[in-house]
């Protein structure tokens, strides 16, 4: 067998468009789940499902609570993964704020199934999520130290969020019905097994 058929592929690396198109189509994906999820109240991972948690009980719009939970876990990003990665999830981050601030005057939803909401939305938010992850930019909170975790010990970034979700679907316990806490359980699987089966160490090799 030759040399070239058993040599890895070469590493290509994103343009600087490439990077961009997916932050914004990342981000509004993300943004539209999270729609789903608030007029269906469900929680969804990470920063986002405490986000919610918070509107849920305050009031206080998502995007926010979103932006403020997340500046803590920049300095992760810049010690840990670099400033460019740091940067790039600060820019998703504010842009998921900003998105789901005005989806409601975009998408008018007057009713939504809760189980479809958690199949959709997290569908949705899983490859949002998968589509940042692939260009080197996080949605901060969890997802930051889920891909410096995955990168640097071979750790699944979608088994380590599936842990942190179940911590947080038991606080909501205290805050919301039963039934929508175990809709909301099935929605973190969608979006987690997205994660896990797409977002493999080694599987993808574009880098930024």
């Amino acid at each position: 067998m030759s040399d070239a058929a058993t040599s890895a592929p070469p590493t290509e690396r994103h343009r600087f468009y490439e990077d961009v198109f997916a932050m914004l189509l990342g981000t509004l994906l993300v943004s539209i789940g999270i729609s789903l999820y608030t007029k269906a109240t469900l929680l969804t991972s990470g920063a986002a499902g405490v986000a919610l948690l918070f509107q849920f009980a305050t009031g206080i719009n998502f995007g926010l609570v979103f932006f403020a939970i997340n500046l803590p876990f920049y300095w992760l990003a810049v010690r840990r993964m670099g400033w460019r990665f740091a940067l790039r999830t600060f820019i998703a981050v504010g842009l998921v704020s900003l998105f789901t601030w005005f989806t409601p005057g975009w998408l008018a939803i007057a009713t939504v199934d809760p189980i479809y909401a958690a199949v959709a939305g997290g569908s949705l938010m899983g490859l949002g999520v998968l589509a940042l992850f692939r260009h080197r930019t996080g949605l901060g909170g969890v997802n930051i130290l889920a891909l410096y975790l995955q990168e640097k010990h071979d750790i699944r970034a979608g088994w380590f969020q599936l842990g942190i979700d179940a911590l947080i679907l038991f606080c909501a316990l205290f805050m919301l019905p039963l039934e929508k806490v175990l809709i909301s359980l099935l929605g973190a699987a969608v979006l987690n097994l997205i994660l896990a089966v797409n977002h493999k160490p080694g599987r993808y090799s574009g880098i930024t």
